[in-house]
């Protein structure tokens, strides 16, 4: 069972000052791949750290993948790191020096000589070729591991990932297998209450079944390792179809479904109009639901209030409102549909900052179930 690590690198990453998703894409690729995925790791741009995390990752997984660190200033320490984890030197290497110099010339340039940096990879290192990038790439091997070093920039990772590094490992390490996954969507029960109903279905070996809880969401992921797709998706599909009648209208949808998306799609297919109106949600139930309006300091009379004036301007058959009282950590949701006016009172337990988002998908869910009870 081929395994594998990934740790990015960069300084900024720990600092907050931008967001790693070079990881989320490798690890999807390796996924895809049949590799397992064991751990990731983030480390500033020191040397000693970083050659510390590529052994102790060596000792663990058969596959080292560095993201970062590979540029042409003295702060971009991958190669040093790697050398070093290795216990080699660097060595300068013409064939990749030409690479650089030619990327460059693209731009009419020249190259400066601190981008000869570039050019020094672990002695011995496989280069691999980055043509939509001025930073080379470069795999070292032993009798167990593969450390492969991307860069950091996005656009050029994914690029020599699939152009160099999947038929690479493919072929090292004779993969032949596949995992894919499959994340079903529910609302309308806690992640406790979910865990109690498929409890002995999280203790399956393959597939795997897991729980993830979000904001008024609870998501469950069923992976499955397989020769084949097809083989892959029948396992998926079996223990898909025991959660689903265990569960019943509490999963709304699967992989891309949203919450917001499933409810629209319900009053459209009903032939039916929905306007609503929010306050106190910072806008959450506006930018999923076209035909919201936002209004200040709604109470649970005033809800109802505006809720009547709004259906009455825009002739909808439907009326949602939810407004938020911060200090009681409470949400009052109304509603008018064809069948009458109807109002909800939540409370909340948890941070304050995700009350909003936590009263706007309970408030899409009640009307998703409403919805549901019309039929």
């Amino acid at each position: 069972m081929t395994s594998a690590e990934i740790i990015t690198i960069g300084t900024e990453i720990l600092l907050g000052e931008i967001v790693d998703t070079n990881t989320r894409y490798i690890a999807r690729t390796l996924r895809s791949m049949g590799v397992d995925l064991y751990r990731t790791i983030t480390i500033g741009d020191n040397v000693e750290r970083i050659a510390d995390a590529i052994r102790d990752s060596m000792e663990q997984a058969d596959i080292v993948i560095t993201t970062g660190g590979l540029g042409p200033t003295i702060d971009d320490p991958t190669r040093e790191a790697v050398a070093k984890a290795i216990g080699v030197e660097t060595e300068f290497r013409e064939d990749l020096w030409a690479q650089v110099v030619e990327t460059i010339a693209r731009y009419g340039r020249t190259p400066s000589e601190n981008q000869k940096r570039q050019a020094y990879v672990p002695k011995g290192a496989l280069g691999l070729k980055n043509p939509v990038g001025t930073a080379p790439c470069f795999i070292v091997e032993t009798p167990r591991n593969a450390v492969i070093s991307l860069p950091g920039v996005p656009q050029e990772m994914e690029h020599v990932l699939h152009e160099s590094v999947i038929p690479y490992l493919q072929n090292r390490f004779s993969l032949n297998e596949i995992i894919k996954v499959r994340i079903l969507h529910c609302a309308g029960l806690g992640e406790g209450m979910i865990d109690e109903k498929i409890a002995d279905l999280e203790t399956l070996r393959n597939p795997t079944v897991g729980l993830a809880a979000h904001t008024g969401i609870v998501d469950i992921r069923i992976a499955a390792k397989a020769k084949s797709e097809s083989e892959a998706n029948e396992m998926i599909a079996e223990v898909e179809t025991d959660v689903r009648e265990r569960l019943g209208s509490i999963v709304f949808g699967a992989d891309e479904d949203t919450l917001e998306g499933v409810v629209l799609d319900m009053v459209a297919a009903r032939g039916m109009t929905l306007t609503a109106i929010e306050s106190g949600l910072n806008g959450q139930l506006t930018r999923k639901v076209p035909h919201t309006a936002s209004l200040p300091n709604l109470t649970a009379d005033t809800l109802m209030q505006a809720l009547r004036s709004a259906r009455a301007d825009s002739k909808a058959d439907i009326a949602l409102g939810v407004t938020i009282f911060t200090e009681e950590r409470a949400a009052e949701m109304a509603m008018i549909t064809p069948n009458g006016e109807k109002t909800h009172r939540i409370t909340y337990g948890g941070p304050p900052r995700s009350l909003p988002h936590w009263s706007m998908n309970l408030a899409l869910n009640w009307l998703r179930t409403t919805l549901e009870e019309m039929e």
